[in-house]
């Protein structure tokens, strides 16, 4: 017996606008049933697995236990720009010189996330 993961539950203060974020993200679409003002509503993923988005009355105030890793189908550094430019803002940069490393964002409510290589980039430097 085993347990499937349903979907990703993600507290915030606005709901609708923290899932249209992160539609920009994904490229998928927020719930076409929700709109600005629904406490509750939904990102779908390629895959099936569904972000869900569930407005509660307090703010974040500390660090993520759970963040979400994004792994872009380009280069990393091209889409930390992006997601920047999409109101992201950067938490704490471990890129390195040579390639390695990441980049932890934060959505425009605080909570917390990483952008990894692309495929590419992975195997540029995979000896």
């Amino acid at each position: 017996m085993v347990s499937l993961v349903q979907n990703v539950a993600i507290d915030c203060a606005d709901a609708h606008g923290l899932a249209r974020f992160w539609s920009a993200v994904t490229g998928r679409p927020v719930d076409p049933d929700s709109g600005p003002g629904d406490r509750e509503t939904q990102v779908t993923l390629a895959d099936g697995l569904v972000l869900y988005f569930n407005q509660v009355p307090e703010a974040k105030t500390v660090k993520n236990r759970v963040h979400l890793c994004l792994r872009p189908d380009t280069a990393r550094d091209p889409e930390v720009d992006r997601l920047l430019a999409f109101g992201a803002t950067l938490v704490a940069d471990r890129r390195n010189a040579d390639g390695t490393g990441w980049a932890v964002l934060a959505d425009p409510e605080g909570n917390e996330f990483c952008v990894l290589r692309g495929a590419a980039e992975r195997a540029a430097t995979t000896g």
